[in-house]
C-alpha cells in the first residue's frame, strides 16, 4: 500500500509539475537567450544589461510575489468546494493595478543610474533597458496573473507551452534588433529590451485569448479576495523581494567595482537558474496539492504531498550540483569565449554545485508553507538568511578580505544552509502542532 501511495502522490504532482517545469525552463531560457547574445555582441553589452536586470529585478520582483498568492488562495477555495473561476476579473484588474504601480517605481528609479558610480559607458544602455522594460510591466504582470489563475485550476500545459515557444520568438528577435538585419539597425543593448518587449505581449494575449476561450466569465468583485492577496502574497513578495535584493545587489555592488563581475554574476545566476525552475515547478505543485488538501482538511494528503516533492525537489538538485561541479568550464563556456570573464566565473562554479542541493529545499519548503498559507516563515527565514547573513558575511569576504565575487557566493552557502535548517524546525513544529499522523491513512 506504501508503495502504491507513494507512486500516486509522485504521478499527482508531476502531473502538474512537468508543464510547469518546461514553462519555468522556457522562461530562464528566454533571459538566457538575452544573456547569450548580449554575451556574443560584447562584454560591455552583457555588463549593461546584467546591471539593468539586477535592478530591475530588485524592483518588479515585489509585483511577481503578489501574484503568486494567487494559486495557494484559489487552490484552497477548490479544495473547500468552492468556486475559483468567478474571480477571473478580481486577477485581472489586481495584475494591472500592480503593473502601473511598479511601473512608476521603475521610472522613478532610472535617474538614480547616474549617481550610483557604474562605468560612464554604460550608464546610457542600463537606463534605456529599463525605461523599454518599465512600458512593458502591463504586459508582464497580466501575463503573470492568467498563469497563476490556469494555474489554481490546474490548467498548467498551455501557459507553459506558450513560454516555451517563445524561447524560439525571442532569440530570433534578439539576433534581428542586437545585430541588425535587412532595414533593422544594430541597435545593442536597446534590442533586447525591445525583443522582451514584443515577446511579453504575444505570451500575455495567448494566455488572455486561452481563458477567454475554455470558460466564461461574469463581473465579479470580492474585496476579500483582494485582502487575501495581500495577506497571503505580502510575505510571499517581501521574501521573494529579499532573496532577489540579495543576489542582484551583489551584481550591484561588484558592478561599481568592475562591470566584468556583473557580467559573470548574471552569467553565473543563469546556469544556476535553469534547473532551479524544474525545482520550483515542483514548488509550484506541492503548493496547488497543499493547498487543496489544506482547504479540504485533508491533514495526511497534505503531507505526503510535502514530502513527496520535497524528495523530488532535492532529489533533481542534487543531480545538477553533479553537473556543475563535473562540467564547470564547458557551461561556463557555452555563454562567453572571454577569458577574463572565464577566470572569474570557473571557482564559483564548484560552489554553487554545493549551494544547488540546499537551494533545492528551500524552495520546496517555501511551496509547503506557501500551500499551508503561512508564509510569514518564509519571509522571517528569507531575512534572517539573506540580509542576517549572507549579504553581511559575503561583503566582509568580497570587499574587506578581497576574495571578490567568490565571497559574495560563500555568504550565499551560509545562507542557504541556515535558510533550511531554520524552516525545516518551523515546519516540523507546524506538523506537530497539528498533530499529524506519521502512518498514512490506507
Amino acid at each position: 500500500m506504501m508503495r502504491r501511495n507513494f507512486k500516486h502522490y509522485i504521478k499527482e504532482l508531476l502531473n502538474i509539475a512537468w508543464p510547469i517545469v518546461m514553462g519555468n525552463i522556457g522562461f530562464i531560457l528566454i533571459g538566457a537567450g538575452d544573456v547569450l547574445v548580449a554575451g556574443r555582441h560584447s562584454t560591455d553589452t552583457l555588463s549593461a544589461i546584467s546591471i539593468a536586470v539586477a535592478v530591475l529585478n530588485c524592483i518588479l520582483i515585489f509585483g511577481t510575489g503578489l501574484l503568486s498568492s494567487v494559486t495557494p488562495i484559489l487552490s484552497n477555495i477548490r479544495g473547500a468546494g468552492g468556486s475559483a473561476t468567478k474571480y477571473f476579473y478580481p486577477t485581472v484588474r489586481f495584475s494591472l493595478v500592480t503593473s502601473v504601480v511598479l511601473m512608476a517605481s521603475v521610472f522613478a528609479c532610472i535617474p538614480l543610474i547616474d549617481v550610483l558610480g557604474f562605468e560612464p559607458h554604460l550608464v546610457a544602455p542600463i537606463k534605456q533597458y529599463m525605461f523599454i522594460t518599465a512600458l512593458c510591466s502591463p504586459f508582464i504582470y497580466l501575463q503573470i496573473g492568467l498563469k497563476e489563475f490556469l494555474q489554481a485550476h490546474e490548467i498548467v500545459f498551455f501557459p507553459n507551452l506558450v513560454i516555451l515557444l517563445c524561447v524560439v520568438l525571442n532569440i530570433v528577435l534578439n539576433v534581428i534588433f542586437v545585430f541588425g538585419w535587412g532595414p533593422v539597425p544594430e541597435l545593442g543593448t536597446v534590442g533586447l529590451a525591445v525583443a522582451s518587449y514584443i515577446v511579453r505581449v504575444v505570451m500575455m494575449l495567448a494566455l488572455l485569448i486561452y481563458c477567454y476561450k475554455i470558460m466564461k466569465f461574469e463581473s465579479f468583485a470580492d474585496r476579500e479576495y483582494y485582502k487575501s492577496i495581500f495577506k497571503v502574497g505580502l510575505p510571499i513578495s517581501f521574501a521573494i523581494m529579499i532573496e532577489f535584493v540579495a543576489f542582484n545587489s551583489m551584481a550591484i555592488i561588484m558592478g561599481r567595482q568592475a562591470g566584468i563581475y556583473a557580467a559573470a554574476h548574471n552569467l553565473i545566476c543563469t546556469l544556476t537558474t535553469i534547473p532551479f525552475m524544474v525545482a520550483l515547478a515542483i514548488s509550484n505543485a506541492i503548493a496547488v496539492k497543499v493547498g487543496f488538501a489544506n482547504g479540504a482538511d485533508n491533514m495526511a494528503d497534505l503531507k505526503r504531498y510535502a514530502f513527496n516533492g520535497t524528495a523530488m525537489a532535492v532529489g533533481f538538485m542534487a543531480c545538477s550540483a553533479l553537473v556543475f561541479v563535473s562540467f564547470p568550464e564547458f557551461l561556463v563556456k557555452l555563454f562567453t569565449s572571454d577569458a577574463a570573464l572565464i577566470k572569474i566565473a570557473l571557482p564559483i562554479m564548484y560552489l554553487v554545485g554545493a549551494f544547488q542541493v540546499f537551494d533545492g529545499l528551500q524552495v520546496s519548503l517555501s511551496g509547503i508553507f506557501k500551500g499551508i498559507k503561512k508564509t510569514k516563515i518564509v519571509l522571517i527565514s528569507n531575512l534572517i538568511g539573506y540580509w542576517g547573513l549572507a549579504i553581511p558575511l559575503g561583503y566582509y569576504l568580497a570587499i574587506v578580505l578581497k576574495m571578490e565575487l567568490i565571497g559574495f557566493w560563500w555568504g550565499l552557502f551560509a545562507a542557504g544552509v541556515f535558510l533550511c535548517t531554520l524552516m525545516l524546525g518551523f515546519l516540523l513544529r507546524h506538523f506537530k502542532k497539528m498533530k499529524l499522523t506519521l502512518k498514512p491513512q490506507s
